[in-house]
């Protein structure tokens, strides 16, 4: 189980790469059309602004890929706990079925 435990973590982190990576992109290309478009119109202290934004932006993304992770890794620490208490009630309701067949069993072969 820790096996796919560790395959899930995997795949949660290239997920959540690629996002990120599309999120950059995205801004990358936004910024760098703004850009344009403000050096056409002439602003000269305007780069180091979009810059700081740029560079808040990503640390946005990566406070929210952060937040991401961390919610992921609680949601499977649920999913872990739920099959625990769900395999322990399956065993239960099993113990409790053979049980009550084999007390009607024993009931059976008493009577004539």
């Amino acid at each position: 189980m820790e096996r796919d435990s560790h395959s899930e973590d995997t795949v949660s982190t290239m997920v959540l790469e690629n996002v990120k990576n599309k999120l950059m992109h995205a801004f990358r290309v936004t910024a760098e059309s703004r850009a344009g478009q403000r050096e056409a119109g002439g602003g000269g202290g305007i780069g180091r602004s979009q810059q700081a934004n740029e560079e808040l932006r990503r640390a946005q993304i990566d406070g929210a890929l952060t937040w991401l992770r961390s919610e992921l890794l609680e949601m499977r620490s649920q999913d872990v706990q739920l099959a625990e208490t769900l395999l322990g009630l399956n065993t239960e309701i099993q113990r409790l079925r053979r049980e009550s067949f084999g007390g009607l069993e024993a009931q059976g072969d008493d009577q004539p």
